[in-house]
């Protein structure tokens, strides 16, 4: 009775988080776009009252986020349907088939006998768009996908159920290490429930089956280690990273200037002055060595990952299918969707193949500029650098899926950055983009993107040009 009276409020937030998890999980359809909403902007309430209710009880958060993960063990992911290409490719490598060498429509429309078990039910699934390319997912994740089929080779559900486990498994590394480095930061832990516990974390990645959560894993595990300057597992984990999604290639080169900051030798030490001077001048030409063997053991260790599906038609697939992602396909895009409309108003046509090709260079110029010109490198500034590449690399994407937020909203916790968890929370106006696919018009509404990035370019300018020139407005932390 004593517990109940002193953790009623948490408690009663936690029964109610549940039921609403619950309901995310069984008894929604995507296209019930009021109730969508409403279960969300309720769900977000419930996080943010046991935020304030339970803000010291670390475990009871943990808790509470890992038993909300576990609600949706059972479940068919209802807002994404990826997860049937997961499956598709999984049971292909478990046939002895490489996955980057077929797409899923060559066997359909051939008829006749499938390479896997439930094929037309899988291809229905993913789609026609999906099924019609090669897959575009890395050694490491095909491994994810592999092991789903070793332990269910004929059961979508129990293949979802393997696919979850994994992304849960992931989301726990994350909480170790992020706590870890947290504290290694002087930062308060309580911040990793702004990723852990936060609804959009939970829906998009436990519930949706989005593996983000796993390369979010290896990315904070290598940050951990390369921090505690045990540089070469570092390497061998960011290229692992790497494996399952591409995005920590962008953070590369931001890298350079790391590896290259002065040694922490200080005047105060007890060296003799001569022992000082020639440590002074072997920090350059080690830090040198650090730097070409970290980019040395990523490229190697990544290299090798691929190696079992390596051939020349696999670099021709996998190329031509990341490059679609920048010509081809948009969706939720904000500042690519202002130049397409220009566009249209100069030529008449979506001038997408043109404008796909020169964001991505601004981006890389953006990124070079953040690794060239800031030489005084530390971690938190590391981790702010990476925040920065990778929002303008959304800002100018084409593309801009709800579970991409997942890495941003990561690097803002060991940041004093709020827009990323501000857009973890609009970022659920993106599935009504389509609101009017059950209409004739097939395209994206607009004003409901435009109110989306209206609110996050608002608290992105409010954060980066104009709170920095009140010198008693402090950034909120998690107190």
């Amino acid at each position: 009775m004593s517990f109940w009276k002193l953790n009623k409020i948490p408690l009663l937030l936690t029964f109610v988080s549940f039921f609403l998890y619950w309901l995310f999980a069984y008894d929604l359809v995507r296209t019930e776009y009021t109730k969508l909403i409403t279960l969300y902007c309720t769900v977000w309430l419930v996080f943010l009252l046991l935020l304030k209710y339970a803000k010291n009880n670390i475990k009871f958060l943990t808790a509470i986020a890992f038993l909300s993960r576990a609600i949706f063990i059972l479940a068919i992911p209802n807002l994404s349907q990826d997860f049937y290409r997961f499956i598709w490719d999984g049971r292909m490598i478990l046939e002895g088939l490489n996955p980057y060498l077929y797409t899923p429509e060559s066997f359909i429309h051939a008829g006749g006998n499938f390479p896997v078990a439930e094929a037309e039910t899988l291809y229905a699934g993913m789609g026609d768009l999906n099924g019609s390319h090669y897959t575009n997912y890395p050694a490491i994740n095909q491994l994810c996908f592999l092991i789903a089929a070793l332990f269910s080779n004929s059961s979508i559900l129990g293949s979802a159920m393997v696919f979850r486990l994994l992304i849960i498994l992931a989301d726990f590394g994350t909480f170790f290490f992020g706590k870890k480095l947290l504290i290694k930061l002087n930062l308060p832990e309580k911040n990793i429930f702004w990723y852990i516990l936060n609804p959009f974390i939970i829906i998009e990645l436990t519930g949706n089956l989005h593996f983000e959560g796993v390369m979010i894993f290896f990315l904070i595990w290598s940050l951990y280690l390369v921090h505690s300057g045990k540089w070469k597992w570092a390497a061998i984990i960011f290229a692992l990273s790497i494996s399952v999604k591409l995005i920590p290639l962008l953070f590369l080169p931001l890298l350079f200037f790391y590896f290259k900051r002065p040694s922490n030798i200080t005047s105060t030490t007890k060296q003799s002055l001569s022992n000082y001077e020639i440590t002074t001048s072997q920090a350059p030409r080690n830090n040198i060595i650090k730097l070409i063997g970290f980019y040395s053991i990523v490229g190697i260790t990544t290299l090798l990952l691929f190696a079992p599906f390596f051939s020349s038609e696999f670099i021709n697939n996998y190329s031509q299918t990341v490059v679609l992602w920048f010509n081809n396909f948009e969706f939720n895009g904000s500042i690519y969707y202002l130049a397409r409309q220009i566009g249209y108003w100069f030529t008449g046509y979506n001038e997408i193949a043109v404008i796909g090709k020169v964001l991505p260079i601004l981006v890389f110029l953006f990124v070079m500029r953040l690794a060239l010109f800031r030489r005084k490198i530390e971690t938190k500034t590391l981790i702010t650098h990476m925040l920065f590449a990778f929002t303008i690399y959304l800002f100018l994407s084409t593309t801009v899926h709800p579970w991409y937020i997942a890495t941003l909203l990561i690097l803002s916790v060991f940041t004093n950055y709020k827009f990323p968890l501000v857009w973890s929370f609009v970022i659920i106006l993106s599935y009504l983009a389509y609101i009017n696919l059950n209409t004739a018009d097939k395209s994206e509404n607009l004003w409901i993107i435009a109110l989306e990035y209206a609110i996050v370019y608002v608290v992105f300018t409010w954060e980066m040009f104009i709170s920095s020139r009140f010198p008693k407005h402090k950034k909120s932390q998690l107190n």
